[in-house]
């Protein structure tokens, strides 16, 4: 009986090439590592009883980068961060920061009048006020029950 060396990290090496390789083949271009995901806004949505507030996060931007339209009954907010050009002569740079092309669609939860929006943008958050459509505002429904 021949004895083999157990080398313990090598099998654990060969289980994440081996996950790795799984993952490969769901998403062919890679899209699930972190450094292959695009930038996406998160958002923050309030509804008064007047308006539609949101908020979105876009840090590091200029308001000249963005495309803002409100439709009835969505908003687009679409735009590019783009990459800082880095060179390290010293070592390897590591990045988490998300860089692309993007495109957020919010739908939102009643008609508005999108000729009337209020817009801001400071430190790197866009602020949005729609105000309702009057019907909206005035809107009581009746449930019946039975």
């Amino acid at each position: 009986m021949a004895l083999i060396h157990w080398a313990p990290f090598r099998e654990v090496e060969n289980l994440q090439r081996e996950m790795n390789q799984l993952f490969d083949t769901l998403a062919p271009s890679g899209s699930n590592r972190p450094g292959n995901t695009p930038f996406m806004p998160v958002a923050e949505i309030h509804e008064t009883p007047e308006t539609v507030q949101i908020k979105v996060e876009l840090p590091g931007m200029e308001a000249k980068d963005l495309d803002v339209q409100v439709m009835a009954e969505a908003v687009s907010i679409s735009g590019e961060r783009k990459a800082e050009k880095r060179i390290e002569s010293n070592g390897v740079v590591r990045s988490e920061f998300r860089y692309g092309k993007f495109e957020r669609v919010i739908p939102l939860p009643v008609r508005v009048h999108n000729d009337q929006v209020k817009a801001e943008y400071k430190d790197g958050i866009l602020s949005l006020s729609i105000p309702k459509v009057e019907a909206e505002k005035n809107k009581i429904v009746k449930v019946n029950l039975g």
